[in-house]
């Protein structure tokens, strides 16, 4: 359940971007490539802080929390890229 609430969270984190970026360059393809490109980069950060925290805190070996890194990373940045190919 807490992998899915993080996903959501990822996904609300792209869509704030997006909206960052239209309210700053309406009607600008680049600012919603650059606001896509924004948001693989912090959402990298926030799923290795995620990884850091289920390493240290919770007390995971890095092997047991990989795949769900990868799982909480891909997701969310693959849609995003996925999207800003075809959609944006």
């Amino acid at each position: 359940m807490r992998t899915l609430v993080i996903i959501a969270g990822g996904l609300v984190l792209w869509g704030a971007c997006l909206a960052v970026a239209r309210f700053c360059a309406p009607a600008s393809a680049s600012a919603l490539s650059t606001a896509t490109a924004v948001f693989v980069a912090l959402w990298l950060l926030a799923a290795a802080a995620n990884l850091w925290l289920g390493v240290t805190r919770a007390g995971y070996t890095v092997r047991e929390e990989l795949p769900i890194f990868l799982l909480i990373f891909l997701l969310p940045a693959a849609l995003a890229a996925f999207a800003q190919w075809k959609v944006l």
